[in-house]
Order: C-alpha cells, then sequence, then structure tokens
C-alpha cells in the first residue's frame, strides 16, 4: 500500500481549482436530490392535500391547518421531509458562502481529490475533474 501523498496548507493551484470543481458537484448534487424530492414525494403529498387547501385558501385559521395535516398524516410527513431537505441543503450553503468552508471539509476535498488522481480515469469522476472549461 502506497502512502498518500503529505498534504500542505495551502494546495496547489490546479489542486485548489479541482477541489473547487468537486463541492461544485456536492452542491449541485445536493440541490438535484432536493429538487427529486419535490417533484415526487412533495408533489404526492400537495396532491392528497388538494382539498385541504383549498379549504385552507377559502378559510384561513391555524386550526384548519393543523387538522388538514393531523388527517394526512403520510403527507405531512412528506412535506416535512422536502422542507427539512431543502432547509438543509440552504443553511449548508449559506454557511459554506458567509465563512467559507471548514477545515474538516477542505481537507476532505482534499484527499478525495488526491484519491481520484491516484485512481485514474477508472475513477468515475475522473472526467468531471480533467474537463475543459468552455470558453478559455
Amino acid at each position: 500500500m502506497q502512502n498518500s501523498p503529505p498534504i500542505s496548507s495551502t494546495p496547489s493551484a490546479q489542486l485548489a481549482q479541482d477541489m473547487h470543481r468537486l463541492y461544485q458537484l456536492k452542491v449541485y448534487s445536493r440541490w438535484l436530490l432536493v429538487l427529486g424530492l419535490w417533484l415526487t414525494i412533495g408533489a404526492a403529498s400537495l396532491w392528497q392535500l388538494r382539498f385541504r387547501i383549498q379549504i385552507v385558501m377559502d378559510y384561513f385559521t391555524w386550526a384548519a391547518v393543523k387538522y388538514g395535516l393531523a388527517s394526512h398524516i403520510v403527507a405531512a410527513f412528506g412535506l416535512a421531509l422536502c422542507l427539512g431537505a431543502t432547509g438543509g441543503v440552504l443553511t449548508w450553503q449559506i454557511r459554506n458562502r458567509l465563512l467559507g468552508l471548514p477545515k474538516q471539509d477542505r481537507d476532505r476535498l482534499q484527499q478525495q481529490v488526491i484519491q481520484i488522481r491516484k485512481q485514474g480515469q477508472t475513477h468515475p469522476l475522473w472526467r468531471w475533474l480533467n474537463r475543459k472549461e468552455k470558453g478559455l
């Protein structure tokens, strides 16, 4: 088993670019997961609640919302899952934009990039990291 190369505290320009591409892939995949949840579970939950939503829109009270969700527990859990996933990804991305990536996440990205480079073209993400930017 080979030892991995030592990781410096400041990655090279190419390593930093590859880490950024891998981070972008993680952002895209998380939002794609949220979109998939809303298109499947969220849509089915809203469809199941369509009559209750119509009543709440005509006569809004918090009691109508409460009993509408309580009488359709599966739809309520589906909406909670979709809202929780959306809130979690949104919070994660805002934290990363405002405060930057935590050191632990940067180190993990760096290790993943090194592993992808070490495995070479047989790794599924090799093409993502080594694609040419259009317009450059």
